[in-house]
């Protein structure tokens, strides 16, 4: 099998939202330097991408909205497109930055769709939010729903998005709401308590794609083995029967229990395991092809670094034990710069994350939530919603 990809280099630590802003770089940074401290990252040639082309971002995004990105900087304060707010602050060189975050997953894609690699992996990436004309949670432009764009194009017919962001993933839903060939899963806090207040389980998909947006809204305080039951209840029926050809997912680790921005309660080891499912998931749907994107996250130090090895680790085979200790170097660095900060001394938060199949007679908050998204895709899809076989 060709060797997984893994797409990175230092300028992508260029998005920078500036300040205080929580989607801040830095945890890029740790994340490759403990990767790489625990020997993860050895001998693997990294992919060093370029800036994606505007016909590539046309794919998704308008010209007026390319315009204004591009026009920000010196526009002053009046800028519109959902841009210069304190969500998404204008920052110099912003177009070109963000611009390299879409072409670093494109890079992916591209090694996946040639066939130099089967999996591919860019941390940087998972700017789900962003919308065709305006920018939103973060997110300038939209790398997955460019992604997928560009992977329709190029020998693909069914796509499969999977986003375990504690965020619902709007913006890529959006952009293929009506396109029967993509299915979009995204498992998200309940959008009654957490922004965007999207992603409710009728969202099922335009005219001519019934059934393909498939939404799980988890209540919160939802700890790993919940999470997991709703995930395996819902998730590889429908991969299945779908049958994609390519699966991408965005894996935002804001559903930790730390992170300030939301209230899900999973944990480095949830983290963990969701990789490792998806790594077999795409090894039985969809030929092993795997494009894995980062996301959100906001508890910089303690989750964010580990979460992500993890991913590599995952994506690459070489998975770590849990138990593994942080290396003393890594350590050493971060509490020099964050000095008051709490470091984690091993790659585990010793949670639990063994679960209860869903039977269709539990009545937990998270079984409510199972079956209303059940029953609101499960028949387009030529399964039974309240049998537990499917």
């Amino acid at each position: 099998m060709p060797h997984p990809a893994v797409v990175w280099d230092s300028a992508l630590l260029k998005y920078d939202l500036g300040g205080e802003h929580p989607f801040n770089p830095v945890r890029l940074e740790l994340t490759i330097r403990l990767a790489t401290e625990l020997g993860v990252l050895g001998d693997v040639p990294l992919l060093v991408p370029e800036p994606a082309s505007d016909d590539e971002l046309r794919r998704v995004h308008s010209d007026e909205y390319l315009a204004a990105v591009k026009q920000a900087p010196l526009a002053g304060w009046d800028v519109g497109h959902g841009l210069g707010t304190t969500d998404n602050p204008v920052f110099s060189d912003m177009h070109d930055a963000t611009a390299l975050v879409v072409g670093s997953t494109l890079l992916g894609a591209r090694a996946i769709a040639e066939g130099a690699s089967r999996r591919a992996v860019n941390i940087a990436g998972g700017l789900h939010h962003a919308m065709r004309d305006h920018a939103s949670g973060f997110c300038v432009y939209n790398d997955c729903a460019v992604a997928i764009s560009w992977l329709l194009d190029h020998g693909f017919e069914r796509i499969a998005y999977v986003d375990t962001d504690v965020h619902h993933g709007d913006g890529v839903q959006a952009a293929f709401y009506s396109d029967p060939r993509v299915l979009t899963v995204s498992l998200h806090q309940h959008p009654f308590t957490l922004w965007p207040g999207t992603g409710y389980s009728a969202e099922t998909g335009g005219p001519g794609a019934e059934g393909t947006a498939v939404n799980i809204p988890l209540p919160p305080a939802t700890r790993d083995p919940a999470w997991l039951r709703a995930f395996h209840a819902v998730v590889p029926s429908l991969l299945a029967e779908f049958r994609p050809q390519v699966l991408v997912t965005q894996c935002g680790v804001d559903s930790h229990e730390e992170d300030p921005l939301a209230d899900l309660s999973l944990s480095v080891d949830g983290h963990r395991t969701i990789y490792r499912t998806l790594r077999t998931l795409a090894d039985e749907h969809a030929e092993g092809r795997w494009l894995a994107v980062g996301g959100g996250g906001y508890q910089l130090i303690r989750v964010v670094p580990r979460s992500w090895t993890h991913l590599l680790a995952t994506v690459l085979d070489r998975d770590l034990d849990p138990e593994t200790p942080v290396p003393p170097d890594w350590r050493t660095s971060v509490s020099r710069a964050a000095p008051n900060a709490e470091l984690p001394l091993k790659m585990t938060d010793g949670a639990e994350t063994e679960y209860l199949a869903w039977g269709g007679d539990r009545d937990e908050p998270v079984d409510i939530a199972i079956r209303d998204t059940r029953r609101a895709v499960f028949p387009a899809h030529g399964l039974d919603p309240d049998d537990p076989r499917d």
